[in-house]
């Protein structure tokens, strides 16, 4: 896992390259290069690959099959996009992944992960597997291409209970 802006442009192009096709365009969800190069001269931002081989971080010489990107501040932090590539979904990158983000966020002291997500997004499976749970909802946040709103679900976990 690699945290803060240190000589990541290949990663970026990783990341870029996941986002494209991870993120459904309908919902308008992916984050363009600036918004990802600009998040990670923040401090507190921070980013994890994983390779399809299921290697963490970007040594992998398989091509990269998801990532995320996290900001803390103090003690919580929040995971700002997670994803994987579909062709390898089903397959425990995913789980993986976020195994490992928990971890390095418990390393650092973190007590609290959150996230938001759109209601219908299938990775909610995934997280109510690790834990996290559902403490607010903002209605109708989100508008898909067609102009459908969504609402989006607020989560959180808390690290020291795991």
């Amino acid at each position: 896992m690699s945290f803060g802006p240190s000589d990541c442009g290949d990663d970026i192009d990783r990341i870029m390259d996941v986002m494209t096709g991870a993120f459904a365009p309908e919902y308008g969800e992916a984050w363009n290069r600036r918004q990802v190069s600009d998040s990670l001269l923040l401090t507190g931002t921070g980013y994890c690959l994983i390779g399809a081989d299921g290697t963490v971080g970007s040594t992998s010489e398989e091509p990269t099959a998801g990532f995320a990107l996290t900001r803390s501040v103090f003690d919580e932090e929040e995971l700002l996009l997670f994803a994987v590539l579909p062709q390898y979904r089903g397959k425990g990158l995913g789980a993986a992944l976020l195994t490992e983000v928990i971890a390095r966020a418990r390393q650092r002291g973190i007590r609290r992960l959150f996230l938001e997500m759109r209601r219908n997004n299938p990775a909610g499976k995934l997280y109510t597997g690790f834990g996290f749970r559902t403490v607010g909802i903002r209605p109708g946040y989100y508008r898909t291409a067609s102009g459908e709103r969504l609402d989006a679900l607020s989560q959180e976990l808390h690290i020291t209970d795991n």
